[in-house]
């Protein structure tokens, strides 16, 4: 299993440290919070476009960066993102009018397009666009609200995900990722793994006051 820091919890002001940090750990991947402060519950605003875009620039073309579209207006704004130099744009089922065509327009401009949905969406919602998804990322939180616990009831949907995507990829389709985000640590990592997760996105766990990036990477590595 994959991991991938989400800057969520960062320190703004120490972000290039962050990324040398994560990198210099072995980091190849990178999830950015994107809020609008009006389509989440929390009303909170994160960064936009120009911090993507430095973020690309300080890490350059190696590193696999992607952004959670909490907004709005995706279907407006996501070439923002992806002339900011994102590897993979995931948009919310929740939030857009027409799924086919965004991922559409997402292929056609060289990015990968995902769909991320909701804890209390069923995959149904999202199974229909699977063989043209680069990954499916489910919420073990609700997004937008600070301070919750990781949601063990989402194995399921997890599961019915996973069974799915493996069909997929025996009758030669696309190999979908599949990831989780929300309440990840190092003491759940490893059973999220096995029910078939393929990118884990952590954030407190990896950065905050407890320990350092290095300290909280192994700790969840030696879980693994």
């Amino acid at each position: 299993m994959q991991i991938a820091p989400s800057i969520l919890t960062a320190d703004f002001c120490e972000l290039g440290k962050l990324m040398e940090e994560l990198v210099s750990e072995g980091i190849d991947w990178i999830h950015l919070d994107v809020m609008d402060g009006n389509w989440v519950i929390n009303k909170t605003i994160t960064f936009g476009p120009s911090l993507v875009r430095s973020i690309r620039q300080k890490l350059g073309p190696e590193i696999f960066i992607d952004c959670h579209l909490m907004i709005t207006n995706a279907e407006e704004t996501w070439e923002q993102y992806v002339d900011a130099g994102v590897n993979l744009v995931i948009f919310h089922i929740e939030a857009v009018n027409d799924a086919n065509v965004l991922i559409d327009n997402l292929h056609s401009s060289g990015c990968q397009a995902g769909i991320v949905l909701n804890p209390d969406t069923p995959a149904s919602e999202v199974l229909p666009y699977l063989s043209k998804l680069d990954l499916v990322l489910v919420m073990s939180v609700v997004p937008g609200k600070g301070g919750q616990s990781f949601m063990p009831e989402m194995e399921s949907k997890i599961r019915e995900f996973r069974l799915a995507i493996n069909n997929q990829i025996d009758s030669g389709g696309l190999p979908t990722k599949l990831m989780i985000d929300g309440g990840i640590k190092h003491y759940n990592a490893s059973l999220v793994k096995s029910w078939g997760i393929d990118v884990a996105v952590i954030g407190s766990g990896i950065i905050n006051d407890n320990g350092t990036v290095e300290e909280n990477l192994k700790e969840i590595t030696s879980a693994l």
